[in-house]
């Protein structure tokens, strides 16, 4: 049975995304459209309405729905309750098989019935415009050095923004299906809420995962070096600096499980990643919550987690005050969190790299490097390049 097999009527991804977009737009509505790393199936999720997810509540008890969370963590994060919800594999839509999504079929049957709605260039769009940030990132990739040589950090990660003007051309759905299949590896997301703004990104990095209730898993990801097709993997000479920044973040993890006393913990890695045009260095964390006794892990990491020294820097307060009076602009969700909860029994949740927001006919970038002791600022500013062409590349 198709996504319409009730009425006769085979619909595909191509026809039905663009009308959801529009349903979204013209209704005020949230949407989140996502693709999980190495995951065929593509889902399409439009909810009524969002709430703000209070500050003790625990994510694993969420109903189905999707997390879009901004990287200061003194703010709370937006739900997006699962109202609708649609998938699609190899551009044709999945056979409803749960009540939730055959009422979602009939429902957008019955408005495509009633008006077919063409494809829409943007949504939720927004005016103001963000300054490019990259005359000023040296002096803060110095000022950060200072900080650290000083005693006062071991790490903190600087970002900078740059302001893209979007083509006539430019569409939403094209520009989502372009990441989509440059980015096998990475969650792939477009996320738009009225009155808050519309994103879209290729993260390559987990924030956590857990695995039907079960398996909760976690990685420290840093190190940055360019990858063209066909590079060996084993091939890679990582330095110093880079081995220590992904060594910050695993002691990171680590001492997020110390806090909590929880020691029975699988660790893998590190090892080199592919992620786009960049590779990485990347170690992986596993619990058993149920061999542990500890069935809400994933909401007491998360509160430890976020934001991740990959992001923000160590220790945590001190960098994330220095990031607050010196980069110079509000990140908003740029380094916050996104992802599904409780669809299909899992939580996937990543750290929103790699994006752009888009404001009227612009779209602002966001890109960040991790600095350490051993950093050199212009091979910095360097990797927040190789970080912009990772949308540069396939959506302009």
């Amino acid at each position: 049975m198709n996504i319409a097999a009730t009425h006769g009527i085979v619909r595909s991804e191509s026809e039905v995304l663009p009308s959801l977009l529009h349903i979204a737009t013209e209704n005020h509505l949230p949407i989140a459209v996502w693709r999980r790393p190495n995951d065929p199936v593509t889902y399409v999720l439009l909810a009524n309405e969002y709430r703000l997810v209070e500050a003790n509540e625990t994510i694993e008890e969420l109903s189905a729905g999707f997390l879009f969370a901004p990287f200061d963590p003194s703010r709370r994060p937006f739900y997006l309750p699962a109202d609708f919800l649609f998938k699609f594999e190899n551009g044709v839509a999945c056979d409803p098989m749960t009540p939730q999504e055959i009422s979602s079929v009939a429902w957008l049957e019955e408005r495509l019935r009633r008006r077919q709605p063409t494809a829409i260039a943007t949504v939720a769009q927004e005016k103001e415009r963000s300054a490019d940030t990259s005359v000023d990132f040296i002096q803060l990739t110095e000022k950060a050095l200072q900080t650290i040589q000083r005693g006062d950090l071991e790490k903190v990660v600087p970002s900078r923004t740059r302001v893209v003007k979007l083509p006539g051309s430019f569409d939403l759905v094209t520009a989502f299906n372009k990441l989509r299949s440059a980015y096998d590896h990475a969650f792939v997301s477009l996320v738009s809420v009225p009155d808050v703004g519309t994103w879209m990104g290729a993260s390559p990095e987990s924030l956590f995962s857990i695995e039907n209730k079960t398996i909760f898993k976690t990685v420290a990801l840093a190190g940055t070096l360019p990858y063209k097709p066909g590079m060996n993997l084993k091939s890679f000479a990582w330095t110093q600096k880079e081995i220590e920044e992904q060594a910050l973040v695993e002691r990171y993890v680590i001492s997020c499980f110390k806090k909590i006393r929880l020691r029975e913990y699988e660790e893998h890695g590190p090892r080199t990643v592919v992620a786009g045009n960049l590779v990485h260095l990347k170690s992986e964390f596993s619990v058993d919550m149920k061999a542990t006794n500890f069935p809400q892990l994933g909401s007491v990491m998360l509160r430890l987690l976020h934001p991740t020294s990959a992001v923000c820097g160590m220790p945590l307060e001190p960098a994330l005050r220095f990031l607050k009076e010196s980069e110079g602009y509000d990140r908003e969700f740029y380094a916050g969190y996104l992802g599904p909860t409780n669809i299909n029994g899992n939580i996937d949740v990543f750290v929103n790299l790699r994006c752009m927001k888009i404001q009227g006919d612009h779209a602002v970038l966001f890109a960040g490097a991790g600095i350490t002791a051993d950093s050199e600022p212009s091979l910095e500013l360097k990797e927040t390049e190789m970080k912009f062409q990772t949308l540069l590349n396939v959506v302009f």
